[in-house]
């Protein structure tokens, strides 16, 4: 398993380092981070708790380290997180599905139906 504090950590040294070397990338996702929530219209719990889902949908374990921390100190329980990553998992076999139906049609033009 990973250690999520040490990767973390390294996150906060790594993605400075990366922002000396690309600052409007960096800038523009700082920029983008902060413009959706700028309005304020969702809690920080909500807002995390969607954030880590998507992490999840992504597979993106920056995003998991970070957003996992950052929805428990919004007040996201244990159980509030399990409910959001079934949605998680709701929508990533909802999109296997939609897609499937997708592969199936290029099959049937490869085999020269219409």
């Amino acid at each position: 398993m990973i250690d999520w504090s040490a990767y973390r950590h390294f996150l906060g040294q790594a993605v400075p380092a990366f922002a000396t070397l690309s600052p409007d990338t960096v800038k523009g996702l700082t920029t983008l981070d902060n413009a959706a929530k700028a309005t304020n219209r969702l809690d920080a719990k909500t807002r995390e708790l969607i954030a880590l889902a998507v992490a999840v949908t992504t597979r993106c374990d920056g995003c998991i380290a970070v957003h996992s921390k950052a929805a428990v100190q919004a007040g996201a329980t244990k159980e509030d997180i399990a409910e959001a990553l079934g949605v998680a998992v709701a929508l990533n076999a909802g999109a296997a599905a939609v897609y499937s139906t997708r592969a199936l049609d290029a099959a049937e033009k490869a085999a020269g139906g219409a």
